[in-house]
């Protein structure tokens, strides 16, 4: 199912808007993070305890991993990547754009998710006739949407429902549909159903890890000319601390000690 150019229209100019104001603001002691779109959540906790440590601003640019690589190399004036990926990351370091080689900070894992109170979210469901959309993150930028076809291809069920797909360019995207009841179920980051505001929305079940390819999300440090390298490297090093490990482990990710 095509997206329609109202909501691909919509998403677009909020992005812009995230865009333009993280470019003006980014001044002094201010980082700007560039950050996947499973990792909304988990980094409003994360940079809001590194300014409490640190005194240094964030600003948050969130997209899909592939968008978002794509504007680092056209010169987007981001001093962190935090992506959903390694592949991504190491594309970037492989241009010469990062001060060092991607480093994982974290495992995301996959869950099926309804807002519908009369689905019991299970992959037997996704095949039943009640089910007509399924939201899933485009898989050709989206990390968590080549997870989900990974299960699908499992389950020898992609030819099944291939026409109930639902593509959203980003996870956020794709939980919008699911939020919004447009697609009955669908497939997404479990940092999302554990963040505070969507916990009590919906039920969903996690699915067993060894579905898919380790979601290992990994994280560089962008070179760029702007006088902001030092206050770009505390958040890079927080980002492996302690304190942000606990942060990630209560949105639901592994993290390596």
């Amino acid at each position: 199912m095509r997206l329609s150019n109202a909501i691909t229209y919509s998403f677009i100019g909020i992005f812009l808007y995230l865009f333009s104001s993280c470019d003006i603001q980014n001044t002094g002691e201010t980082v700007t993070i560039a950050a996947a779109a499973n990792m909304r959540y988990p980094l409003k906790e994360l940079t809001k305890a590194f300014t409490k440590e640190t005194g240094i601003k964030c600003n948050l640019v969130i997209s899909s991993s592939g968008t978002l690589t794509a504007q680092i190399k056209q010169g987007a004036p981001y001093d962190i990547f935090v992506s959903a990926d390694t592949t991504y990351p190491e594309e970037i370091w492989e241009s010469g754009l990062t001060e060092k080689p991607p480093k994982i900070y974290a495992y995301g894992k996959l869950v099926l998710w309804t807002m519908k109170s009369g689905i019991k979210p299970a992959i037997s469901m996704l095949k039943n006739d009640s089910i007509s959309h399924i939201a899933i993150a485009n898989p050709k930028i989206a990390p968590y949407g080549r997870a989900a076809i990974s299960v699908l291809n499992h389950y020898k069920l992609l030819d099944e429902v291939e026409d109930k797909l639902v593509y959203g360019e980003s996870i956020s995207q794709t939980n919008q549909f699911i939020l919004s009841t447009s697609a009955q179920l669908g497939f997404t980051a479990m940092s999302v159903v554990l963040a505070p505001e969507l916990k009590k929305k919906g039920t969903w079940v996690e699915l067993e890890n060894n579905l898919y390819e380790p979601i290992a999300q990994s994280a560089v440090q962008i070179i760029h000319k702007e006088v902001n390298k030092e206050s770009a490297e505390s958040f890079y090093d927080f980002l492996f601390s302690k304190k942000a490990r606990e942060i990630l482990e209560n949105f639901g990710y592994s993290v390596n000690e």
